[in-house]
This record gives C-alpha cells, sequence and structure tokens, in this order.
C-alpha cells in the first residue's frame, strides 16, 4: 500500500475529531458539562457515541482475526458483546440514571454510604479503564506500523494526544459529538470494502493465491484451544455480565435526561451493534480462503487491514485499505476518548478535589499509565487482552450494581469483600497472562478466561458476608432504593446525588 494514502487517512480521522472535539468546547462550561454533558444526550446520539467508544480495536480487528485463527467459535464474542446490553437493559440502566451519580464510585457510596468502598471502586475503574486502553494503543502501532513500516510505538502517541486534546477541550460532551461521528466512520469503514470483496469473492479470478474450501472456516487454523467447552462458557459470561460493569459505558447512561431515555437509549445501541457484528465475521471467513499465512506469521488482527489488497489489488485495492484504516484508527480514538472521561472523571473528583481543573489534570494521568504500559508489555491478540477488561468488570461491578440495585439487604462490608475476592482474583489472573505470558493446561484456561470462576465468587462473597453483617446496613437504604425504583415523574429524583461532607 502507498503510505501517503494511510498517513492521509489518519491524519483525516485525527483532525476531524479534534475539530469536533472543539465544536463542543462552545458547549462546555459547568462541571456537569465535562462530566455528563449536562444530562441533556438524547437516545439516538447517545446510542451512536456509545456504538462509538464500545466498538473498539478488539471489535473492529480483534474479531476477524480470531475468527481467522480460531473459527466459528469465536462468534461468541460479538454475540455476547451485543448480548450484555440486553442484561443491562434489563437490570441497571434506568435505575443507574435515577440515581443521579456522576461516576460508578459515586453510586457505590451513594448507596452504601461508605468511602471503603468508594475508594476501592476508583482504584477497579481505573485498572479496568487502563487494562482496556492498553490494547488500544499497541493496536494503533500495528496499524501505523502496517501501512507505513514505523515504528510501533508512534502510533500509541498519535492516539494519546489526539484523546488527550479532545478531552480536555470539552469534556463529555465534546466527547460525544466526537464518539457519534466515529460510530458511523467505523461502520462505513467495515461496509462499503466488505461490497467489493464480497462481489471480488464471486468472481473466479479474485487473487492468484490458492482458494481453500470455504466450508472449512469454522475449524481452527492455529490448533484450537486448550479446554473449548470451559472457555466458551467463561467468554460468553464475562461479556454478558462484563458489558453492566465498564466504567466507559456506564458513564454515558448518565448523560440521558431520564431513565426511560437511558432504556430506549439501550434498544437504539443493539441495533447498531447488530449492524456493525456482521461484518467482521465476514472478513474472518474471507481471511480463511485468501491470507491463511496471517495465522502462522501471528498477525491474525491484520487481516481486516490486509484483504482488500490482496483481494482487488491496485489503487481501488489501496483505497479501500485507507478507508479501513481510517475505520481502525476511529475505533482507538473513540474507545480511548470514553474510557479517558471516565477514568479521568474518578481521578479528579477521588484524588484531585474535583472540578474542571482536576479533571483536565487527571486526563494526562488517564492516558499516560496504559500509553507506558502499552510500550513496555507483550503484545497479546487485542481481543484476548479486552476479554479480561470484560471479565474483572464482570467480577467487580456486575454483582455491586445487581445487588445494589435490586437487593436492600447489600451491606458496605459485603460490597467490599465481594470487590476485593471477584475483582482482586480477576485482576490477578489478568496480570498474570499479560505479563507473564499464556499458560498452559488447565491453569492457562482458568487465567485466560477466569469470569466462569471470579464471578459466582464475588456474587457469593458480597451475599454471605452481607447477611452475616446486616447491622452495618445503611440508615439510608429505603430512600436510595425508592429513588432508584421511581419514575421521574414522582418528585422523589429530583437533582442529582451529592458527595456526603
Amino acid at each position: 500500500m502507498n503510505p501517503a494514502y494511510g498517513i492521509t487517512a489518519v491524519m483525516f480521522v485525527v483532525v476531524a475529531g479534534v475539530l469536533i472535539g472543539f465544536f463542543g468546547l462552545r458547549l462546555s462550561r459547568t462541571t456537569s458539562d465535562f462530566y455528563v454533558a449536562s444530562r441533556t444526550v438524547s437516545p439516538l446520539w447517545n446510542a451512536s457515541a456509545i456504538g462509538g467508544e464500545y466498538l473498539s480495536a478488539a471489535s473492529f480487528l480483534g474479531v476477524a482475526g480470531l475468527i481467522l485463527a480460531y473459527g466459528a467459535d469465536m462468534l461468541w464474542l460479538p454475540v455476547g458483546w451485543t448480548g450484555g446490553y440486553l442484561v443491562l437493559l434489563v437490570l441497571v440502566s434506568a435505575p443507574l440514571r435515577r440515581s443521579g451519580a456522576y461516576t460508578l464510585p459515586d453510586f457505590a457510596e451513594a448507596r452504601l454510604s461508605s468511602m471503603t468502598v468508594r475508594r476501592t471502586a476508583s482504584v477497579l475503574v481505573v485498572l479496568i479503564g487502563w487494562l482496556y486502553l492498553m490494547p488500544q494503543f499497541q493496536s494503533a502501532g500495528l496499524v501505523l506500523r502496517t501501512i507505513t513500516g514505523a515504528p510501533e510505538w508512534i502510533g500509541g502517541v498519535v492516539v494519546a494526544v489526539a484523546v488527550a486534546v479532545n478531552v480536555l477541550s470539552g469534556g463529555m460532551r465534546s466527547i460525544t459529538f466526537v464518539q457519534a461521528f466515529q460510530y458511523w466512520l467505523k461502520l462505513t469503514a467495515l461496509g462499503v470494502p466488505v461490497v467489493f470483496l464480497l462481489i471480488a469473492w464471486a468472481s473466479d479470478d479474485v487473487s492468484q493465491l490458492p482458494a481453500r474450501d470455504m466450508t472449512t472456516w469454522a475449524v481452527p487454523l492455529a490448533g484450537g484451544r486448550e479446554y473449548p467447552l470451559y472457555s466458551t462458557y467463561s467468554l460468553i459470561l464475562a461479556t454478558f455480565l462484563g458489558t453492566m460493569g465498564l466504567p466507559h459505558v456506564l458513564v454515558r447512561f448518565y448523560t440521558n435526561p431520564d431513565g426511560r431515555a437511558a432504556r430506549r437509549t439501550t434498544l437504539v445501541v443493539l441495533s447498531l451493534l447488530g449492524m456493525f457484528y456482521l461484518l467482521p465475521a465476514v472478513y474472518g471467513a474471507l481471511g480463511r480462503l485468501y491470507a491463511p499465512d496471517l495465522v502462522t506469521s501471528g498477525r491474525t488482527d491484520e487481516v481486516v487491514l490486509t484483504l482488500p489488497a490482496r483481494l482487488i489489488g491496485g489503487t481501488p485495492g489501496e483505497l479501500l485499505t485507507a478507508l479501513v484504516t481510517a475505520g481502525a484508527f476511529a475505533a482507538f480514538l473513540s474507545t480511548s476518548s470514553g474510557l479517558t472521561v471516565s477514568v479521568a472523571g474518578v481521578v479528579a473528583q477521588d484524588l484531585l478535589g474535583g472540578g474542571v481543573r482536576a479533571f483536565r489534570r487527571a486526563t494526562v494521568l488517564a492516558v499516560a499509565g496504559p500509553l507506558l504500559l502499552a510500550t513496555t508489555t507483550r503484545s497479546l491478540p487485542v481481543a484476548d487482552v479486552v476479554g479480561l477488561a470484560f471479565a474483572v468488570a464482570a467480577s467487580s461491578f456486575c454483582p455491586l450494581l445487581v445487588l445494589g440495585i435490586w437487593w436492600w439487604r447489600l451491606t458496605s462490608a459485603g460490597a467490599m469483600a465481594g470487590l476485593l475476592a471477584g475483582g482482586g482474583l480477576a485482576c490477578a489472573a489478568g496480570l498474570a497472562t499479560i505479563v507473564v505470558g499464556p499458560h498452559s493446561g488447565l491453569a492457562g484456561a482458568l487465567l485466560a478466561q477466569p469470569a466462569a470462576w471470579t464471578v459466582p465468587i464475588a456474587f457469593l462473597v458480597m451475599i454471605v458476608v452481607s447477611l452475616a453483617t446486616q447491622n452495618r446496613l445503611p440508615a439510608d437504604v429505603a430512600r436510595i432504593m425508592v429513588r432508584l425504583h421511581t419514575p421521574e415523574t414522582v418528585n422523589v429524583n429530583r437533582g442529582d446525588w451529592r458527595p456526603r461532607s
């Protein structure tokens, strides 16, 4: 590919994002603007922004790469990532919006009247955010290396700087505009090349590469994974339950005007994700025919980027590759922006005293940490690392939200114990996989996909410890539960929750 096309595509996405972000600056003046866009975002606009930040490098590049390497079993990833919103819709979205909180730690303190639980939740938000941000920066380096030959660290720096500028310019209101634009760009960047790829595949003269039997696309080319049944069910559990615990997803529901709008937003998100996730599977299946060498070389995440040139070739192939490159960078920027906002909001409130200036200082810290990790740790398949972030979220914030919203007997001691048990074990498993590398045997399967055992442990510990510490129930638990479950038309939900002084 001509590097000029790729560089132009990257510059277009970065510059467009910055310009749209500066437009948001004109509308961002208050703390509420920076944290939750003053809770005035409409369902369609908010759903587009959620789709923009949720469809990360794992969705844009990783799903196709895993389907290329491991076949049909990996279709559970997009199914789980989409289905997680059903659980979010039924159990969490409206009550969470009615809580009036800005962040997950805010909700934890409001529900349990405990600064200890709040601080623990803050640490987990940062860990999940950094675990999710790291593969975005690594994937940006991979894409820039593929199209220009530049060192991998440069792509991560480009994304980190662009994200910091966007978030510093206008906070959540600015990022909402940027992410909505980036969702539709990503959908176009995958959808348009797919049309040409399928036309080329349907013709006889598509490539000089030997074509494989299409019926074998479901069989793993990479030798399969150990304990596939356990890994599949653990993956399903992590993706279905982890969605509700992702801080950058939940913070968007705080921007809706009310609980009803939050539910409508979730329904629209399901439609937008369903449209998008039809496409990566096509790239993975076509990669079986025309790019099987990427499996043996360990470059499966590049299949989306390489197929247009292999099937179509010439200037049209290069232009389609440039379009895919633009979509990939939009994925890195949009997801990184949402994660940065959520992490910066927690750091600003809990460590730097709150306010707009604190938010801006926290933004720099939020991108600097994962950028350093991305340049110093080993690079694993992007979808695997993101899957670990889902496992941590499912093992910590999922039980906290479900029990905190629907079980009035949850105590601060029970919540604290469950967060430490489930979240701590999942974090330990993730670090063991990322830092040391994938393990073999049953231990390797348990560490690579920990949700199947860490999620039940978290729920069990929270329930058992709460039942043993009923004397520590918050004094205002009845009032909080009424607020969570009463529609906004009843005058018990007015105003935002504020930390206790």
